[in-house]
């Protein structure tokens, strides 16, 4: 369908045959769908440990990956409006071996999942989830294969900066004594916004000022991430945005009040004193 595959990543691992993914994405909604069974009657895991590991390891994955993509399209001497495949010789295998990294983690970030799973953290299991993380990695088979270089390293290098910050908010979030400072999650998903927004414009000057970068992959990546803005954008209005009606606040108890508005430790207490109060 898209034409010949690029040779120069020929014989890469899990790249010369699509099966691998394939199975490895099934895996992935399979583990989902048999894991919220076997956790169904069962405590939640802690996992604290793993997590902070875990969240380490992505973020110096990423850290590495953005400094390294910087450095490659450099010395390439990449043109940030359009750059096509060929023209920047062993800076363009820099780039496609770094982009390689970036395919490969993404199967990596399936256990963000599996850790919501093992958690009973449902509610963080959206559509939007499951959507991004397992057509991401399909879809960067598809890039290593025939555009692993050129304007193929815009996305990577902003979603790699990202994820530096994002995973070590989820790392220090794990730490009891470090949450009372993460008053800044809305502000990573108004980034996220930003880099697809960002994303879509750099592939679409590609198109409207061409340099040779299959025009067809221009078209598949801006559609793509138009579907990410708006399931972002839901999530963000329904996260952020949404606020209870007068009458909902109205006909709200004062215990509710006092759960949705403070820290869940000083609803503890106050349910204390109000148990007490009832006994005496």
């Amino acid at each position: 369908m898209f034409g010949p595959r690029d040779t120069r990543v020929r014989g890469w691992f899990l790249l010369d045959s699509y099966l691998p993914t394939f199975f490895l994405t099934g895996a992935y909604l399979l583990c989902i769908w048999l894991g919220n069974k076997f956790m169904k009657n069962r405590p939640p895991f802690s996992l604290r440990p793993h997590l902070i590991v875990y969240n380490l390891g992505i973020t110096l994955l990423s850290f590495y990956m953005l400094i390294e993509l910087i450095l490659a399209t450099w010395e390439g001497g990449y043109n940030l409006q359009c750059q096509n495949l060929h023209s920047a010789g062993e800076a363009d295998i820099r780039v496609a071996k770094v982009l390689w990294w970036y395919y490969f983690s993404k199967v990596i970030e399936f256990m963000d999942t599996i850790f919501f799973v093992l958690r009973k953290k449902s509610s963080q299991i959206t559509f939007l989830h499951v959507y991004h993380h397992a057509t991401m990695f399909n879809i960067w088979w598809c890039v290593l294969n025939w555009i692993p270089c050129g304007q193929s390293f815009f996305g990577p290098t902003l979603n790699s900066f990202i994820h530096v910050l994002m995973y070590s908010y989820y790392g220090l979030s794990v730490i009891p004594s470090m949450r009372k400072y993460l008053w800044w999650k809305k502000y990573l998903t108004q980034a996220q916004l930003i880099q697809f927004l960002l994303t879509i414009v750099h592939t679409l000057s590609a198109a409207v000022k061409p340099c040779g970068f299959p025009f067809g992959c221009l078209m598949f990546q801006s559609s793509y991430m138009a579907t990410l803005v708006i399931l972002f954008i839901n999530f963000y209005i329904k996260t952020y945005r949404k606020a209870p009606s007068r009458t909902a606040v109205k006909e709200t108890p004062a215990t509710t009040e006092i759960k949705n508005g403070f820290h869940k430790d000083y609803f503890a207490a106050a349910n204390g004193l109000q148990n007490n109060k009832k006994a005496q």
